[in-house]
């Protein structure tokens, strides 16, 4: 069989694939629909079900208790008078400002966001286009087989997305198919499965399409620049989030910076999905809500806002692991605060960094928009429709990394010259640690069956000593990290699973919980040198004046260092 009848071969089978994926979605809950019994949850019907759909392991109450009565009647209150708000749109900016900031309610929910998101302009303006490209994506999409695997695993707890096959499921498949043709420049990235599953909570599927792409093109949420190849957006937003940290809570900054905390450890599901599974449910649609209106500088202050309300408990542990588990697993069970008073410190910190000119990031540059016209059809290249691999990185991916490393030794650095560690278990800019290399791979998000991770591409970054060199330069050498490091279990970052986009060359991604979960898992050794005992001038915020400490400072000092106090904030 010579090269090209093998190719045509490949594309052969990829296309029967397709088309077969593409044939099951439409037949739907179909009796005929043969689908394998582990893809179905077992269902109990006495597990609690809150009122978005989402089960509970636990049993249901016998009686309703005197809180959720009153709850329940404040809420028919607002339904009420957001009723007569929807019908005379637009309102007033301050009172539409305050009503979202108290919650909309949500059986009107589905309306407010449609409205928020002036859907049916995009529907209008817009005649034929999402059947259009879903035609379009059952011939010709590179990304079917994928999105199929995330869809069969989106909300799985929720009742509307349970049952294989289910409405809601077909919708989700439908609409990140589509988009993946409407935005060829972008594709698909797994974090839009969760975000477009958000969406499809409240909206119809037509709707949900031009939701998510104004989400991702419109320059007041630019979710473009998080899922593109080289994540610049979140290099920007994770640079501000650290310069933040590093003004106004300059002692957990240290902290994190002393246990290896990088902000990519746990923020990236704050900002690629808007805090969903990551705070509780309840409390993340009120977040979505605020961001559907003041646009994305809300997730820089709410990202603030938690790290603030849960200061003391991340002060009191002492390793990144337990920091990391806090973040990521703890919170999303039990936040500690309710919705309200949670939303009531939003506010206040937002007012805060606005005070400090923090609220806002940077200016976005260019590539984190798009730039081919949306909704022009782009047939991908022969590698892509075969499904093979590419075993290099681009000079976009590398950049990232570099970020990477760039912003954390800047951590270090302005952490060491504020204050003075107290031990030399400390982390400092002598002692880079790999696992901040490592959180590299966890910035993909879309999951995909490869063996292939930074490392297998021969990938390692070696520090060279700040005494040989001040200025501390990184190099990526070509070296194999599994023959330097064989303690790396062997589950490491291989096994993942692996995606192509729809973008010039195919992007190597890997699963995002998978990837963390790993990251968790290394214990690679830090070689920090002792500091010695230095000299460090300390000027007080809000006032002139400073003194001289050497070798260490006091505890009392470090209850003060924050500029988002008590007093400040009046949290």
């Amino acid at each position: 069989m010579t090269d090209g009848d093998q190719q045509e071969a490949l594309v052969k089978r990829a296309e029967d694939e397709r088309e077969d994926i593409f044939r099951r979605y439409e037949l739907g809950l179909d009796p005929s629909n043969v689908v394998d019994s582990w893809e179905n949850p077992t269902f109990e019907i006495y597990h609690r079900t809150d009122k978005y759909g989402f089960l509970h392991d636990s049993r249901l109450p016998s009686t309703r208790d005197a809180q959720e009565v009153h709850r329940n009647k404040i809420e028919m209150e607002r339904d009420k008078k957001w009723m007569k708000m929807l019908n005379q749109w637009p309102p007033p900016q301050d009172k539409l400002h305050k009503r979202v900031y108290k919650g909309i309610p949500d059986r009107v929910r589905m309306v407010a966001w449609n409205k928020l998101l002036d859907i049916k302009k995009s529907i209008d303006n817009n005649a034929g286009v999402y059947l259009r490209m879903l035609q379009l994506a059952r011939k010709y999409s590179t990304e079917t087989r994928q999105i199929d695997a995330d869809v069969n695993r989106q909300f799985r707890d929720n009742l509307a997305f349970r049952e294989r096959y289910s409405v809601k499921q077909c919708s989700l498949f439908n609409v990140l198919n589509a988009y993946s043709i409407y935005n060829s420049e972008l594709g698909y990235c797994q974090g839009m499965a969760c975000v477009a599953g958000v969406l499809l909570l409240y909206l119809h599927e037509e709707e949900a399409f031009w939701a998510l792409n104004t989400l991702i093109t419109d320059q007041k949420y630019g979710m473009h620049g998080l899922f593109i190849e080289g994540f610049p957006k979140l290099t920007r937003f994770i640079d501000h989030h650290d310069r933040i940290m590093s003004k106004i809570m300059r002692k957990l900054h240290k902290h994190f910076t002393k246990h290896n905390v990088d902000a990519l450890l746990y923020a990236i599901k704050w900002f690629f999905v808007v805090f969903v599974e990551r705070v509780p449910f309840s409390l993340s649609l009120r977040v979505w809500d605020i961001f559907m209106l003041d646009g994305d500088r809300v997730i820089l202050s709410m990202a603030i806002t938690i790290l603030y309300l849960h200061k003391d408990e991340l002060l009191r542990l002492k390793d990144m692991d337990a920091i990391i588990e806090y973040l990521q697993v703890r919170l999303h069970k039990n936040f500690g605060y309710s919705d309200d008073d949670a939303i009531q410190a939003l506010e206040r910190v937002m007012k805060k960094l606005k005070d400090l000119k923090l609220d806002v990031p940077p200016p976005a540059k260019s590539n984190e928009f798009p730039t081919r016209k949306l909704g022009d059809f782009v047939e991908a290249d022969m590698e892509k429709k075969i499904g093979r691999r590419r075993n290099d990185y681009t000079d976009a991916e590398k950049q990232v990394i570099t970020d990477v490393i760039s912003r954390q030794e800047q951590n270090a650095i302005d952490v060491q010259s504020t204050v003075s560690y107290e031990t030399s278990e400390c982390a400092t800019g002598d002692g880079y640690s790999m696992k901040t290399f490592e959180s590299i791979t966890s910035l993909a998000t879309s999951p995909a069956n490869s063996s292939y991770s930074l490392y297998s591409n021969g990938f390692v970054v070696t520090t060279i000593d700040s005494e040989q060199d001040p200025a501390r330069s990184q190099s990526i050498h070509n070296l194999s990290y599994l023959q330097t490091h064989p303690a790396l279990p062997p589950n490491g970052l291989q096994h993942m699973r692996h995606s192509f986009s729809s973008d010039s060359d195919s992007r190597n991604r890997i699963d995002l919980d998978q990837a963390l979960e790993v990251l968790q898992r290394q214990q690679l050794p830090l070689h920090p040198k002792t500091p010695s005992s230095q000299v460090v001038y300390i000027v007080q915020n809000g006032g002139g004046g400073g003194r001289y400490m050497d070798g260490h400072r006091d505890a009392a000092d470090d209850d003060d260092d924050d500029a988002l106090s008590v007093e400040n904030t009046r949290l």
